[in-house]
């Protein structure tokens, strides 16, 4: 004769929990990477790039200026999918 075992869906019975479930990223904890926020966000700083052509006349000093910060967008929107990927890996 065998023990029977307990149903997950028993009342009472102990609960396993699944991978993931107690990373910050997991149900319950808000961070999951929505992907619409995630497009959003991208577009939004993509956009700011758009806001003004590149370059400039040659010999120009605001065009190391411009370039600086459409660098720094650039890194803006990738660290953001860098974010949303690690929160997918975490789960």
């Amino acid at each position: 004769m065998t023990t029977p075992t307990p149903r997950p869906n028993t009342p009472g019975a102990a609960r396993v929990p699944l991978p993931g479930q107690h990373l910050p990223g997991a149900a319950g904890h808000g961070d999951l990477a929505d992907p619409d926020k995630i497009r959003t966000e991208v577009r939004e700083l993509l956009a700011e790039l758009a806001g003004r052509p590149a370059g400039g006349a040659p010999g120009d000093e605001s065009a190391g200026t411009d370039l600086a910060r459409r660098a720094h967008i650039l890194e803006q929107a990738h660290e953001v999918l860098v974010q949303a990927l690690a929160t997918v890996d975490k789960i």
